[in-house]
Order: C-alpha cells, then sequence, then structure tokens
C-alpha cells in the first residue's frame, strides 16, 4: 500500500517539476524564474527523498541534502546577481 502511494507521490511531483519548466520558460520577469528555479529544487529535493524510501536506502538522503544546500546557493547567487549587479563584493 505505501508503494502505491510512493509511486502517486513521485508522479504528482514529476508533474510539479515539469509546470515549473514551464514557468521558468514562460515567465514575465527575472524574480519570477528564480522562484521558480527554487520551487523546482525544492521539488527536485522532494523527488530523491521519494525515491530513497521507495529503495529503501540511505543514500538518496545524503543526495537530497547535497541538492538542498547547492540549490539554497543557487537562489542567493541569482538574487544577489539581480540586486547588486555581481556575487561577490
Amino acid at each position: 500500500m505505501i508503494q502505491i502511494a510512493l509511486i502517486f507521490a513521485l508522479g504528482c511531483f514529476g508533474l510539479a517539476i515539469l509546470i515549473n519548466l514551464y514557468k521558468i520558460i514562460t515567465a514575465p520577469g527575472i524574480g519570477d524564474r528564480i522562484l521558480a528555479l527554487d520551487t523546482l529544487a525544492i521539488n527536485a529535493i522532494a523527488l530523491i527523498t521519494l525515491y530513497g524510501i521507495l529503495m529503501e536506502t540511505t543514500m538518496y538522503f545524503e543526495a537530497s541534502m547535497i541538492f538542498a544546500m547547492t540549490g539554497f546557493v543557487a537562489t542567493v547567487s541569482y538574487t544577489r546577481f539581480i540586486l547588486r549587479g555581481d556575487i561577490i563584493e
């Protein structure tokens, strides 16, 4: 029963990633694109974590933590670039 729920959740998060990709391409402003990219990273973290639960291994949890740190740094870097024009002061 839990595997059916996991497969359903994987499908939902996969669909959410596709919607985020569409929003990244068609968003009117750069702020909207950065927000969609951050949401894409969060959905990818959830997808990796759910896949780790489905495969019953802890390797995917470590990968999702690394992806979370990378996604956070990328969002902050994009935002700083838009606001100030450079990333490193």
